[in-house]
C-alpha cells in the first residue's frame, strides 16, 4: 500500500525558513511525478511545486518561484520542499502528493503537515 508520510512543518517567522520532507513507501515511484500542494483556511488547494523522480524536472507556483526548491533523495525514497523567505500567506496545511505520470491526476495524498508564519 501507498505511504506518503510528510514531516518538518512548524511555527516560523516571517523571512524564516523551513524544510518539509515526504517519505514514499509502498511502490516503485520511478517513473512518478511528486508533487506539494497547499490549502490555507477557507481556501482552494494551491499547486505549489512538482518534481519527475526520474531526471528531476521541476515546476512551480507563480507564488513561490524563487523562494521554494523541491528536491529528492532516491536512495530514500523522500522528497524535500525547502522554503525560503516564508510569508504570512504561506500559512497552510501542506500536502505530499504521487501521480504516475503528467496527465493523471494525482492518485496519492499525504495527511498533510501544518506550516504557520507568524508576521
Amino acid at each position: 500500500q501507498v505511504q506518503l508520510v510528510e514531516s518538518g512543518g512548524g511555527l516560523v517567522q516571517a523571512g524564516g525558513s523551513l524544510r518539509l520532507s515526504c517519505a514514499a513507501s509502498g511502490r516503485t515511484f520511478s517513473s512518478y511525478i511528486m508533487g506539494w500542494f497547499r490549502q490555507a483556511p477557507g481556501k482552494e488547494r494551491q499547486f505549489v511545486a512538482s518534481i519527475r523522480w526520474t531526471g528531476g524536472v521541476t515546476t512551480y507556483g507563480d507564488s513561490v518561484k524563487g523562494r521554494f526548491t523541491i528536491s529528492r533523495d532516491n536512495a530514500k525514497n523522500t522528497v524535500y520542499l525547502q522554503m525560503n523567505s516564508l510569508k504570512p500567506e504561506d500559512t497552510a496545511v501542506y500536502y505530499c502528493a504521487a501521480k504516475s505520470a503528467l496527465g493523471a491526476p494525482y492518485d496519492y495524498w499525504g495527511q498533510g503537515t501544518q506550516v504557520t508564519v507568524s508576521s
